[in-house]
């Protein structure tokens, strides 16, 4: 991401943040009180695009491709006891996994040979 799209994102979400409304010359001025020199164009852009999302919705699904794997769901007892169990089951089967990676070691081969 060029440093005018970054320049432009970050004055995007301070106006978002502080509840003002986002146009093209507050992003501008925003951008220009911090020294960053970009396009004419970026402020317009992002402006426009930012008039036709809710900005909300975008923060809060980013990274959220496709739906994930589901995982195992432990069936609820009513207590925070049969929680902590299947959370302790589930730290065990991670280290487990974590324990057979391969390391360099078996390959014979090392960096200083």
């Amino acid at each position: 991401m060029a440093a005018g799209e970054l320049a432009c994102t970050y004055a995007a979400l301070i106006l978002h943040d502080d509840g003002i409304s986002i146009t093209a010359e507050k992003i501008a001025t925003l951008v220009k009180a911090a020294n960053v020199g970009v396009e004419s164009y970026w402020p317009s852009l992002f402006a426009k695009l930012l008039q036709k999302i809710n900005v909300d919705d975008l923060i809060t699904k980013v990274g959220s491709g496709g739906g994930a794997a589901p995982g195992p769901v432990a069936a609820s007892s009513g207590t925070d006891a049969a929680g902590a169990a299947a959370a302790a089951a589930l730290a065990v089967e991670e280290k487990k996994v974590e324990e057979k990676e391969e390391s360099d070691d078996d390959m014979g081969f090392s960096l200083f040979d």
